[in-house]
């Protein structure tokens, strides 16, 4: 019995101010496409159950489009799938923090999909000894998480953060979602357990994974894009998992936009117009071009000043071009000498030996680099002589 599980579909996302020919935004188009892939890929692959682990949109009231759109493509996986069980649960980004609210994936009902949006709720299907404990976002910790002893194949759907395992970041969204321990899957069991929530695909226990998001809808892409690189990762998709065999499958999904994290620069002693060659070069450089691209290029220790200086009208050229253009500028990191002051990070000892005697007045037949070093090497030795003794030097 071979399953699909999908997540974080995030319909209805919006970014960036381009818009299609048709008035969409650009953003919002390029995941509605990647949903449409993916809902013919799965009908090709035609699996006995489809699972969605929450967040099917990106907000609780989506508009029409992003509406309309998931409707159609629902439908299309119910008319080719005719005999496949279909299950959609509620993520932290379609439950809605009212009560009174009802929840926009109600409408999938009618359709013949299982949707579970407010509590657990096992759903039984004894003709295929199938039971499928769905649980959607919920305030605070997961329920009681228990499979069913009577059935052949036990299915865990859980939109939420497993604790110890996902990001420090993800607990500090604006929405956060449902906080389960890891303990409390009990991975083996269940044949298997379907999560949703994190948008990289990861593997939590041999039978029990996060499939991802179909595209790059968070506020940190780059951060994804690096977790997924570190991991091997080909980039987003979703999981094909044979419940007999435990045989696991990532489907990757092919994406409308290009994203490209340009090389770094440092602009420690630079001019703005060193600078604006700079950029310019790494632009040139970009493999297959920034055209409809979504570009990042970050510079480091770049005063204010310089920045306002930097040739606007080239920037404007890029942003034209790219879908999406941000010259991701950092000022130099302010390190304090004093123990008042703004906010910074507080100068070690050895940086403020070295700032005293590069401002120390000097004979003028002293060498201030060899002091410089000198007294950087005697700092050093005083430190390795009071780890030696197993005292803390007196400073």
């Amino acid at each position: 019995m071979r399953l699909v599980h999908l997540a974080d579909l995030h319909l209805g996302f919006r970014q960036y101010h381009r818009v299609t020919p048709n008035g969409l935004n650009q953003r919002e188009a390029d995941v509605a496409s990647a949903f449409r892939r993916v809902v013919e890929r799965v009908i090709e692959l035609r699996p006995d159950i489809v699972v969605i682990a929450g967040d099917v949109f990106h907000t609780v009231r989506p508009m029409n489009p992003a509406i309309i759109h998931a409707f159609t493509q629902f439908v299309t996986l119910t008319r080719e799938l005719p005999e496949a069980v279909i299950v959609v649960i509620a993520g932290n980004h379609d439950r809605p923090r009212s009560s009174e609210t009802g929840c926009i994936l109600r409408i999938l009902s009618p359709l013949g999909i299982h949707v579970v949006d407010e509590s657990s709720r096992r759903l039984d299907f004894p003709e295929r000894s199938l039971s499928i404990l769905a649980v959607p976002d919920q305030a605070g910790m997961a329920p009681e998480l228990q499979p069913d002893p009577s059935a052949r194949y036990n299915v865990l759907v859980l939109h939420g953060e497993v604790q110890g395992v996902l990001p420090e970041y993800l607990s500090r969204g604006d929405r956060a979602a449902m906080q389960v321990p890891f303990e409390a899957l009990a991975a083996p069991r269940w044949s298997y357990i379907a999560l949703g929530h994190y948008h990289v695909h990861r593997e939590v226990a041999k039978n029990a994974y996060y499939s991802g998001a179909l595209d790059y809808t968070s506020t940190n892409p780059w951060g994804e894009m690096l977790e997924e690189r570190e991991a091997g990762l080909p980039g987003k998709g979703f999981i094909e998992f044979d419940l007999e065999t435990a045989k696991h499958r990532f489907h990757q999904v092919t994406h409308a936009r290009r994203f490209e994290n340009l090389p770094a620069i440092s602009a420690r002693g630079r001019t703005a117009a060193e600078l604006d060659a700079l950029i310019r070069e790494r632009v040139e450089a970009c493999p297959g071009g920034i055209d409809e691209a979504i570009v990042r290029l970050v510079v480091r220790d770049v005063p204010r000043h310089v920045v306002r200086e930097l040739d606007q009208k080239a920037l404007r050229e890029y942003q034209r071009r790219a879908l999406h253009f941000h010259l991701d500028t950092r000022r130099p990191e302010i390190i304090r000498t004093a123990v008042g002051g703004a906010a910074g990070r507080r100068a070690t000892l050895a940086e403020m030996v070295q700032g005293y005697l590069a401002r120390r007045p000097l004979e003028h037949d002293l060498d201030r680099d060899a002091l410089v070093q000198l007294g950087l090497t005697y700092l050093q030795e005083a430190d390795a002589t009071e780890q030696m003794a197993g005292t803390t030097p007196d400073v």
